[in-house]
């Protein structure tokens, strides 16, 4: 089993720390092996940002590859830029509360997830990627949820006070990502 993701929006969506927690939770926790390959312009916060992650039972040769199985997008930018790099039979994710481009695709699945509204919904938007990232373990099951969310704590240890918005994030993402698996 291979799995390659790319998540791409702009900087500030968490969009790194997604694929990072993502990236952790495999490495720390399960025997596959698994990169990460962030990729941001200059500007950072407000700049283009995507970063790759590939999961693997065999060793992985490369991160970057011209085919995704899989595809998150948080912005209508990443989605126009990206999309062609998603297999047949791939997984398209959204964030549909600001993506409002239409899929012209037949070949793939889309799993839309209001994450923008969401998180404001919880009070803070820098919970979208943790909502996000519980849709795609919901949908995909690539990593068992209390491995990625045991990661999630970790990181997030030395802020406790962030724990249980984030925790309440990813449990709504899972549940939203498993609705649509």
């Amino acid at each position: 089993m291979e799995r390659n993701l790319m998540v791409a929006g702009f900087g500030g969506q968490g969009v790194m720390t997604l694929g990072k927690f993502l990236a952790e939770a495999t490495c720390s926790s399960t025997d596959k092996n698994v990169t990460f390959f962030p990729s941001y312009g200059a500007e950072q916060r407000g700049g283009t940002a995507n970063c790759y992650v590939v999961i693997s039972d065999d060793d992985i040769g490369a991160p970057l590859g011209d085919r995704m199985d899989d595809l998150i997008v948080m912005n209508d930018p990443s989605l126009n830029k990206f999309l062609y790099k998603l297999v047949p039979g791939g997984t398209l994710f959204i964030n549909s509360s600001i993506v409002k481009s239409d899929i012209t695709r037949s070949d793939i699945k889309v799993v839309k997830a209001p994450v923008t509204e969401l998180a404001l919904e919880l009070g803070s938007a820098k919970v979208l990627n943790i909502i996000m990232l519980g849709v795609y373990i919901g949908v995909t099951q690539v990593v068992p949820a209390d491995v990625v969310w045991s990661t999630i704590e970790h990181k997030l240890g030395k802020k406790p006070a962030l724990l249980p918005l984030n925790r309440q994030a990813f449990e709504m993402g899972l549940k939203l990502g498993e609705e649509q698996r």
